[in-house]
């Protein structure tokens, strides 16, 4: 066995003696009571749902402290779309003031167009009213067609005519037509020039050989216009067709067109008398021409409107009565030689 020393061995006598404390007798009855009691209460408190209760208290405060941090990051989060939408509001207010000046601009810049194209008609129609009644001498005629530009001239004026017709609304009638308004007499002047240019020998080879287009141009509108609408501009077409076709070439062009004997029968049924007259005359200059009459013959037996030109030939207007009985005796005579000449 070790010894100990003897510091130790008095180290571990001095902690085995039993410490002892003074109390009064009634205090331990007391002390002892209350430890009875809480023996007997303790049990109670400190049950199952104590503890449950306990448990939802901790899960709750878990849940206070993720609530109060989301709370936090979703504070910051609307502190940063404020500013945000704060930033947006400024810009949206700039562009809002951009743009109000660019429509200020805009509406500007709309009445000066609208002003430059009011002068430009204007002038346009001062210009071809005075070439219109320039161009009935041959010499000037000449003239318009020696230019470098007598092409540029025709091609532009077919797109003049073309736009014109297409601004025309649907519901326009001929008692809302303004005749004359510079737009109007601008168109009709310009017509009024290809006419003439059309009536001199030179000009009907002109535009039948260089300025098809137009040609094409003008038939396509007269198909387009409706019935009693922009009468005089029709009757200037046609009378332009109707010259062209004195020309062979011309009259060889115009007699190929596709659906032009639909197109003339549809304006035979035009309500204005002039527009009538004109077609029956180009219609004559398709009849009286052998070779073009040989390849339109059946088409025109087959489709005449004799009942429309019937209707002509009756007619208070003398000229126009003429011209359809002129019309009925040359479909009359055409329809004998095709009897003879099938019999």
């Amino acid at each position: 066995m070790y010894k100990l020393d003897g510091e130790a061995d008095k180290k571990r006598k001095e902690g085995d003696k039993e410490e002892y404390v003074k109390i009064r007798k009634r205090d331990l009855e007391r002390l002892t009571t209350e430890v009875m009691q809480v023996r007997e209460f303790l049990p109670k408190v400190l049950n199952v749902e104590l503890f449950e209760m306990l448990n939802k208290l901790s899960v709750s405060e878990a849940m206070r402290d993720r609530t109060e941090h989301e709370q936090g990051q979703l504070k910051q989060e609307c502190k940063h779309l404020c500013s945000r939408l704060d930033a947006a509001q400024i810009e949206c207010q700039r562009e809002r003031e951009e743009k109000l000046v660019l429509k200020e601009h805009l509406y500007e810049a709309r009445e000066q167009l609208q002003q430059q194209a009011e002068y430009c008609t204007q002038m346009g129609a001062a210009v071809c009213t005075l070439l219109w009644s320039t161009s009935s001498k041959e010499e000037a005629v000449k003239d318009i067609l020696s230019s470098s530009r007598a092409e540029t001239f025709f091609t532009v004026s077919g797109q003049t005519l073309q736009s014109f017709v297409n601004s025309l609304e649907d519901y326009v009638r001929p008692e809302q037509q303004d005749l004359s308004s510079d737009d109007n007499q601008f168109v009709l002047a310009l017509a009024g020039v290809i006419t003439n240019i059309a009536a001199v020998a030179s000009g009907r080879d002109f535009l039948s050989s260089s300025s098809q287009v137009l040609l094409d141009t003008m038939m396509q509108l007269l198909g387009e216009m409706k019935p009693g609408v922009c009468s005089k501009l029709k009757v200037l077409m046609l009378m332009t067709l109707y010259n062209v076709s004195i020309n062979v070439k011309g009259l060889k062009y115009i007699s190929d067109s596709p659906g032009l004997i639909p197109l003339l029968w549809s304006l035979l049924q035009d309500p204005d008398l002039e527009v009538c007259l004109h077609t029956l005359r180009l219609l004559q200059s398709l009849v009286l021409e052998e070779e073009v009459m040989s390849k339109v013959a059946t088409e025109l037996q087959e489709t005449l409107p004799l009942k429309r030109i019937q209707e002509l030939a009756a007619s208070r207007h003398s000229t126009v009565r003429k011209a359809a009985r002129e019309m009925l005796d040359d479909m009359g005579a055409l329809q004998t030689q095709s009897s003879g000449t099938h019999h």
